[in-house]
């Protein structure tokens, strides 16, 4: 799974090696990863509540351990200056992921993003980019954030 994120931050032709048919659980989750990290760093800022939140995604979501999530995230800081391109990864998501599955993905996007406490208008267009490129409507996007930020809400009430 590390290649297949480090193909997906670095490789600019990243869509041309990957088996769109063939996808595994290794490449959705590396398609998923270059996203969260993406998001986080789309502000210009990669605060610790944002890097604490896709390492709690990363071990839950894709049971990896903190030690190779970390190493993910160090990746996807290194390519900060870099551009990830958005439709591959969105692509191999799309297609490996029913419509249910995509929403999912929508939320960790949201989760990420209003990590800090503060959307960011760079994110938030990120996140309708991306929700566009994976075919969720605008109202399940919408309603992926309202659940995110109940979440928040509550858990901050539980604080």
């Amino acid at each position: 799974m590390f290649k297949k994120i480090k193909s997906l931050l670095f490789d600019s032709d990243a869509s041309s090696k990957h088996s769109y048919k063939t996808k595994n659980d290794d490449t959705l989750q590396a398609a998923a990863v270059a996203l969260l990290i993406e998001a986080a760093v789309m502000d210009g800022s990669f605060d610790s509540s944002e890097r604490k939140t896709i390492l709690n995604i990363i071990e839950n979501h894709f049971g990896l351990s903190r030690e190779e999530a970390e190493d993910i995230i160090d990746l996807g800081v290194q390519a900060q200056d870099r551009s990830v391109e958005l439709y591959s990864a969105t692509r191999i998501l799309k297609d490996g992921h029913d419509y249910q599955g995509r929403i999912e993905l929508l939320e960790m996007l949201w989760q990420v993003a209003l990590a800090d406490g503060v959307l960011d208008d760079y994110e938030a267009n990120l996140v309708r980019r991306v929700s566009g490129l994976l075919h969720v409507s605008d109202k399940d996007s919408g309603l992926a954030k309202k659940r995110v930020l109940q979440r928040l809400d509550n858990a901050g009430q539980q604080a």
